[in-house]
């Protein structure tokens, strides 16, 4: 007879706490939090125990004995498991799905050997040294006011950390860590960065501020090894300040005293496939529960954090000057293509903008966010474009690898010799693409020292660090680049930014677009001028008396967030709406909509609002088809509920229809 009952969290799709005995009467017993190896259908899996009980609804014939209890490793707290148990309420997904996952993989294999051999190494690791801070910058009065802000905070308070590009968050954020840790000998700190390749900059920095702290890193470059070590230091206690992106939010970190949302308003704090949590969201719920301060900073913050601000439910820190002395905002101007008709996609204003800076010696930024060589390739002859054959997009043509490769499905196929309809052998690239610039820019400049930062020139590991470097120490005068280079990095003979090709998400169906778009050239721009040298910020465009333009020129993000919360009221829209997506694929588009019409009708309610089924924007991704449900209310706590007894009926519903639900979308 067993001696207690383990009530275990795995990693299944569906439910996942199943029971299992523990018979040991001798030794330590289990513990809620920790990891067990338990027999689950043919294999062994490592799942975390959640509850200990006396009893349970399954007949003891049929009740399996847990193998191995993790004892070496201490569990997981109390605080950890709330967290996770969030996670899973609020984003309709089993425990087990979210929970796991924020675990080391190899801490979740049926051996110990990769744990036994890490805390070795754990224990082997020199004391904690002095951490005092080294090389303080005196910071101006805005930073000083804020950092103080920000290191004496008590309790759970969210500030909202609004600053120009330039203006010296980082150094706000390092001085409020060193008075938190300066109070508590335990304190752990959490900083967030939105993207992989603005980890380095930060580390650095962090590592020269605090040479006596370990500091631990987590995001998905890691090795399996590396990442269990740093997961480890920081489950342990031994690292002080943990650095990482999205993944990090589930980091168990028992002595948290402080978190950093750098670039709060990046999209790329939402996970996308999975479990699509918000890391920024979680991170607030986190520290509510923990009743400790966060830090949002953004030159462009998220509406639904400006609004928090404006309504007094966040408090607002502001840095309005550049922290460099002399050192100002670009100046914005328009180019008219209209007028000034691009050749080779380069107006000529951009192109006299561009010579002025190789004379000078300094150095210019062209941002396009479409890589490749061509978006499509065309016949003139017939019509004839390349479209992917699994998917409703086109096949971007890459002309260095002699490929057309398909940024959905990633299939890749040769360039063909002639048409395939009509024959013809006069193929051409439509459009333009980071690849092609860089070939176009080099013809115009063949002196001067050319750089392309993209996915596709950054695809081995330390490629894209390795790069930035090369820029760093003034190697480069004209790089050019997609989102990759916006945000983070401060480069300093950088005095021209030229933006190619913005106006697409003008007129894109995604209400989030223009914010997004807004954020994305302040970003950009932000990046000249931040060493004190005069700069200027060109923008390409045949619609510029838009008033987004407008606003960009002025840099007059408040004003706009206002005009553009105000029409989210109007509308009836985030975040004076919540909202949850229903997604269906099926090999048929019909198949996918009948499955959204049955679930539509099928738990009718006055509380929430249930849209018609409609194909996504994208609709074939791999020869799948999708469709999509959209469901929304002016009350959290009303659509929470409303979920919660739908999902239970779509989980019942026998079908080959593969669906997943979204809570708070980002893309719709």
């Amino acid at each position: 007879m067993a001696h207690c009952i383990l009530r275990i969290a795995i990693d299944t799709p569906l439910n996942s706490l199943f029971d299992y005995g523990w018979p040991h009467e001798e030794g330590v017993p289990p513990a809620v939090g920790q990891l067990a190896l338990v027999n689950f259908g043919r294999r062994e899996v490592v799942g975390l125990i959640v509850e200990i009980a006396q009893e349970t609804e399954v007949p003891a014939d049929k009740l399996k004995n847990a193998i191995a209890v993790r004892s070496q490793l201490s569990p997981l707290s109390p605080q950890w498991l709330a967290l996770a148990g969030f996670a899973a309420d609020y984003y309709q997904r089993p425990l087990g799905e979210v929970a796991l996952p924020g675990v080391p993989k190899n801490l979740r294999v049926s051996t110990t050997v990769a744990l036994d051999r890490a805390l070795k190494k754990m224990a082997k690791l020199p004391p904690p040294g002095d951490p005092a801070p080294v090389g303080m910058p005196p910071l101006n009065d805005e930073q000083g006011e804020a950092a103080d802000a920000i290191g004496g905070a008590q309790g759970f308070t969210p500030l909202l950390l609004y600053g120009v590009t330039g203006s010296g968050k980082t150094e706000v954020y390092l001085q409020a860590c060193a008075q938190v840790l300066a109070r508590d000998p335990q304190a752990q700190i959490l900083i967030l960065v939105p993207e992989i390749n603005l980890t380095p900059q930060l580390e650095g920095n962090i590592r020269a501020r605090f040479p006596g702290l370990m500091l631990a890193t987590l995001h998905s470059s890691l090795s399996e090894g590396e990442r269990m070590l740093h997961w480890l230091a920081a489950h342990q206690g031994q690292a002080r300040i943990v650095l990482g992106t999205r993944l990090a939010i589930l980091a168990s970190l028992p002595h948290l005293q402080l978190i950093v949302i750098d670039e709060e308003h990046d999209p790329s704090y939402k996970q996308q496939e999975g479990l699509r949590y918000s890391a920024r969201d979680l991170a607030v719920w986190r520290a509510r529960q923990l009743g400790i301060p966060i830090v949002l900073g953004s030159a462009t913050p998220s509406l639904e954090s400006w609004h928090h601000a404006f309504t007094g439910r966040y408090r607002k820190l502001e840095l309005r000057e550049r922290a460099v002395r002399d050192a100002v905002l670009p100046s914005v101007r328009l180019l008219d293509m209209e007028r000034d008709k691009p050749k080779d996609g380069l107006t000529g204003g951009l192109l006299a903008a561009l010579r002025l800076r190789l004379e000078r010696g300094e150095q210019s930024l062209l941002f396009l966010n479409r890589r490749g060589y061509a978006p499509v390739i065309t016949c003139e002859a017939c019509g004839w474009i390349s479209n992917c054959t699994r998917c409703t997009s086109f096949m971007v043509l890459h002309k260095p690898e002699h490929r057309l490769r398909c940024h959905h499905c990633s299939l890749e196929l040769r360039i063909p010799r002639h048409c395939p309809t009509c024959g013809n052998v006069d193929l051409q690239p439509l459009g333009r693409g980071t690849q092609r610039f860089e070939e176009g820019l080099s013809a115009m400049f063949p002196d001067a020292r050319i750089l392309r930062i993209d996915a596709d020139s950054t695809r081995k590991k330390g490629s894209a660090q390795e790069a930035f470097d090369t820029v760093h120490r003034g190697e480069v005068d004209i790089l050019i680049g997609t989102q990759m280079v916006a945000k983070g990095h401060d480069f300093k003979k950088l005095t021209l930014v030229g933006i190619l090709n913005p106006d697409t998400a003008l007129f894109s169906q995604d209400y989030r677009a223009s914010e997004r778009l807004f954020a994305q050239l302040m970003q950009v721009a932000g990046r000249a001028g931040r060493a004190g040298l005069a700069s200027e910020v060109l923008i390409q465009t045949r619609y510029a008396q838009h008033p987004l333009y407008a606003a960009v020129v002025r840099h007059d993000y408040d004003r706009f967030a206002m005009n553009l919360l105000e029409e989210r009221h109007q509308a009836a829209l985030p975040p004076y709406m919540y909202q949850a997506l229903l997604r269906a694929e099926a090999p048929e588009l019909a198949t996918a909509i009948a499955f959204l019409e049955e679930a539509r009708d099928m738990l009718p309610t006055d509380v929430v609002t249930i849209n018609d089924p409609i194909p996504m924007t994208m609709t074939r991704v791999y020869n799948v088809d999708r469709a999509q449900l959209l469901v929304e209310s002016p009350s959290r706590p009303a659509l929470q509920a409303f979920l919660k007894e739908w999902l239970s009926l779509l989980r019942a519903l026998k079908s080959r229809v593969r669906w997943s639900l979204e809570v708070d979308p980002l893309d719709i």
